[in-house]
């Protein structure tokens, strides 16, 4: 099987998983609010909390994989693994957008504000600023070797941000919780709540590979055909 077929079979594959992970995406939701029970304080508007933070995990899932796979590819100069960064950061930048629109929403009531600049909030935007700085760094240096080079930097630099992000709320003052399942103590979410989240985190996930690996299958579509025309 040549590398095109491979790449057009991963396609249609990732389509289908995309299409499976739509419909259990609408089903999160159904569950969210039809099983899931309302928060006390916090009442409806906590619903949104199925998406916000299921969104937040793949977006750090993403960088996170950007950053390990930018670092393979300084040692090894293996494009497979250029490629792969890339199609992670461009998803990532996506459920990050997700992530900062959501957020306010759920701010607004709660809080009373759509934006506190808290240390959450202002690094997850600045990580954002460096990942979308990174998809267009790619668009602008033409050279595949030094595109993927600098990426490869930037892409490292901005995956150190995840974890800062992560245990930001236990080193500073913040209106956002405190860690609700990955704590000392364990789950504090009711058991209806957490289910509720486990199941969306793993739906999330499943999309986000299935995006990925669509992202990365048309990317080596397009540099095996460009070598195929350079070489004919």
């Amino acid at each position: 099987m040549t590398p095109i077929e491979k790449a057009e079979r991963t396609l249609r594959r990732s389509s289908a998983f995309m299409a499976l992970g739509l419909l259990l995406m609408a089903a999160v939701y159904v569950r969210a609010l039809a099983l899931s029970p309302v928060e006390a304080t916090q009442g409806a508007a906590q619903k949104i909390f199925y998406i916000h933070v299921p969104s937040a995990w793949v977006a750090f899932l993403a960088f996170g994989l950007v950053g390990v796979c930018s670092a393979l590819y300084l040692f090894l100069k293996d494009p497979r693994l250029d490629r792969f960064a890339a199609s992670a950061a461009e998803v990532g930048v996506v459920f990050t957008t997700v992530v900062l629109v959501t957020g306010p929403i759920w701010a607004k009531p709660i809080w009373g504000a759509w934006w506190t600049w808290d240390a959450r909030l202002t690094s997850t935007l600045f990580l954002w600023f460096i990942y979308f700085g990174y998809l267009v760094l790619r668009r602008a240096v033409e050279e595949p070797g030094r595109r993927a080079r600098y990426s490869a930097v930037l892409g490292i630099l901005g995956s150190l941000l995840v974890p800062f992000i992560h245990v930001s709320v236990l080193l500073f003052r913040t209106l956002h919780p405190k860690p609700v399942v990955l704590n000392s103590g364990g789950p504090t979410l009711p058991g209806a709540m957490l289910a509720t989240l486990l199941f969306s985190l793993g739906v999330f996930t499943i999309f986000f590979f299935s995006l990925v690996a669509h992202r990365y299958a048309q990317a080596t579509l397009i540099d095996t055909r460009a070598e195929a025309d350079d070489a004919g």
